[in-house]
């Protein structure tokens, strides 16, 4: 399968702990649905410590994937919002 552009969008989205509101990310989202996975090479800041966990309150919000050959981060749904 074809790997996603790793240029991609232009437009960012900030992504948010639901629990505490501690920023997660800066990410270059395509489409104007739900966050569902977020590749990796479209992350533009990221502000946690461990992959996929808060540094705040340590809650789990995704886990790593493999999304058409490339490494990704599959969204536990509820866990975060993006503004």
């Amino acid at each position: 399968m074809a790997k996603p552009n790793a240029k991609g969008p232009t437009k960012t989205v900030q992504i948010y702990c639901v629990k505490c509101k501690t920023q997660l990310y800066k990410y270059r989202k395509g489409g104007k649905g739900a966050l569902v996975k977020c590749f990796k090479v479209r992350i533009v800041d990221d502000f946690t410590n461990e992959e996929g966990q808060c540094p705040n309150c340590n809650s789990i919000f995704a886990r790593p994937a493999m999304i058409r050959g490339a490494p990704a981060l599959k969204i536990v749904g509820g866990k975060v919002i993006m503004k």
